[in-house]
């Protein structure tokens, strides 16, 4: 993308924020979410701010909307002063809530960072956007419907009309992205925040949003705030970065700045622990390192290691072989027929995979990733095809037998929240797989097992009887690693097991699914749309598309020399520094 490098000084500043001070109050303590947090945007300035889950940018970002929850929350000190030409200052803390309203949409909008919750699922796409206009312009029925087609024209929707009459769940998670954009530029506000805009998405429909972003920033003449945890992302957007740490500024300055010179270890952890794409590392750096004044060494695995490797693994038998697998799903019942023409989920897959190796698959939602490891693990039926794990064919094995296997094979799913019981302790939840498979004389023993895996995952001991609300999101990572672990399996699918962790907790799990898989002798098939993930963790490397697999062989080979063109599209796709 195309930069304006002029200082932001020479801008005029549109919003300023001072000293803000936000605790948030519990029975037992006082937390500071964000600590003496100063910086201004200024006129059509993307300014990025950056760190980990906890740092404080998304109570920064809904503290100037006077978004955020009192109690628990309470504003300490501080001011956001927004500069209106017509009007002057406001101390957007102090002003009446009746004219706050005016201010949210019309004067300053947020794009929130998860599209899947923000949208109403009773309501179609075009009424939802339509509401802001209702509620801020002087229009009429027909006049905000043919402004709503011209957002979703400007958001680049090839089909206006029928997204307009469409519901959330029918849409991907890209378009349901653009909506949320449609929406907060709907009454074409001076600032736009943008809180972790691209999370969870693909690295070709991220790009694609970035660009969009910043089309309208530079069609629109707007401001743009932009959240995010991933420095990568921040040098294809911003001009200035503002870097927060435990509810701190601790560094700030131009992007080019940031990148070549760094000055603070914080903001030296967060770009190192990122997997590159040029070499393959041991281990990955952590932010931890860097924080105890450390710089850590980076053991490069060379190709000769990685050929000798390879020839132990690739000289064994395939543990589980794949072939000619076919998944299909109804079609959607019309008006003429009870079901139309199945949806082809998988299309004649065939592959192996060995023991001791990482096999990666990689494309973009709706490549037939996750269908895939579903049907291996017979979660899901195929339609044809066969999946043989040693010698035992899954597909028809009783359900008493597939209980049996299970014990073999196990999946890290996606979405740590979700897949764990909010009911059970982790103790609980960690045992109550070995007690199915009647791992173990007894309780006691399991017990004494699950406090050693807890240890090996990074916990301790004592967390055995806490709940999953009190863990974040990567100890609830590590709970659900510590789970698959218990019944001693052989093969792990690892579906996604990072995608919803900040770069610098990416880090630590991937370092410690690599240690796992050598202490346990695993076999992993690891799944991700994040290509710099893949290629830190993979041996070989499956490239799928609509169902199809558009390119298997080497992992490294595979990088440098893609062959098909989908492979590129998807390499050119990964946020790099431009610095």
């Amino acid at each position: 993308m195309i930069k304006n490098y002029i200082h932001f000084m020479d801008r005029k500043t549109l919003l300023s924020i001072n000293d803000l001070t936000v605790v948030f109050q519990s029975e037992n303590q006082e937390t500071r979410a964000t600590d003496g947090v100063t910086f201004t945007l200024g006129q059509s300035e993307t300014v990025g701010i950056v760190g980990e889950s906890g740092s404080g940018k998304s109570v920064t970002a809904l503290t100037i909307l006077r978004l955020i929850p009192s109690p628990p929350a309470k504003i300490v000190q501080g001011s956001v002063v927004y500069y209106d030409i017509r009007e002057g200052e406001k101390d957007l803390l102090k002003i009446p809530e009746k004219e706050m309203q005016t201010i949210r949409g019309m004067k300053i909008s947020i794009i929130f960072q998860e599209p899947m919750t923000s949208l109403n699922p009773v309501f179609t796409c075009g009424n939802q956007v339509a509401e802001s206009l209702h509620r801020h312009l002087q229009l009429n029925r027909k006049e905000v419907k043919e402004k709503v087609l011209e957002l979703f024209n400007e958001v680049k929707f090839p089909s206006p009309g029928r997204i307009y009459s469409s519901y959330p769940h029918e849409l991907s998670g890209g378009q349901k992205q653009r909506i949320m954009i449609a929406m907060a530029i709907a009454c074409n506000p001076k600032i736009l925040i943008a809180d972790e805009p691209t999370t969870a998405l693909d690295v070709t429909v991220q790009k694609n949003i970035l660009e969009l972003l910043q089309r309208l920033k530079d069609d629109r003449k707007m401001s743009i705030l932009f959240i995010t945890h991933d420095l990568g992302l921040i040098s294809g957007i911003a001009e200035r970065v503002v870097v927060m740490y435990k509810g701190k500024i601790v560094e700030e300055g131009s992007v080019e700045q940031l990148f070549q010179h760094p000055g603070n270890n914080y903001t030296k952890g967060l770009m190192a622990c990122r997997p590159p794409l040029d070499v393959r590392l041991r281990q990955l750096p952590t932010i931890d390192d860097f924080m105890h004044n450390a710089t850590p060494i980076k053991e490069v695995i060379t190709q000769e290691e990685r050929n000798l490797e390879h020839q132990k693994i690739y000289d064994l038998d395939p543990v589980l072989k794949v072939q000619g697998v076919r998944k299909e799903f109804p079609g959607p019942p019309s008006f003429l027929s009870r079901h139309n023409d199945p949806f082809i989920a998988l299309d004649n897959i065939n592959f192996s995979v060995y023991p001791g190796e990482t096999l990666g698959i990689v494309g973009e939602s709706g490549s037939g990733k996750t269908t895939l490891a579903r049907t291996i693990l017979e979660l899901i039926p195929p339609s044809q095809g066969s999946i043989r794990y040693k010698d035992i064919e899954i597909s028809q094995l009783t359900a008493r037998k597939l209980i049996k296997l299970r014990k073999d094979l196990q999946i890290i799913f996606q979405d740590p929240y979700s897949s764990l019981n909010p009911r059970r302790s982790i103790g609980v939840s960690i045992m109550e797989p070995m007690i199915v498979h009647k791992i173990f004389k007894n309780n006691k023993e399991r017990k004494e097992e699950t406090l050693k895996l807890l240890q090996e995952v990074g916990l301790d001991r004592d967390h055995f009887y806490r709940y999953p609300h009190e863990f974040s999101g990567g100890q609830r990572q590590r709970i659900c690693i510590a789970r698959a672990l218990a019944v001693q399996p052989r093969l792990v699918i690892c579906d996604e097991p990072v995608s919803a962790l900040d770069v610098s907790i990416q880090a630590q799990v991937l370092n410690l699914l690599n240690n796992l898989k050598t202490k346990h002798r695993l076999t992993y098939i690891f799944i991700s749309h994040d290509l710099s993930v893949v290629k830190f963790m993979a041996d070989r490397l499956i490239v799928m598309k609509k169902g199809n697999i558009v390119e298997i062989g080497d992992a490294d080979k595979i990088y440098s020399n893609p062959k098909a063109e989908y492979t590129r599209l998807l390499l050119e796709a990964v946020p790099r520094p431009l610095y």
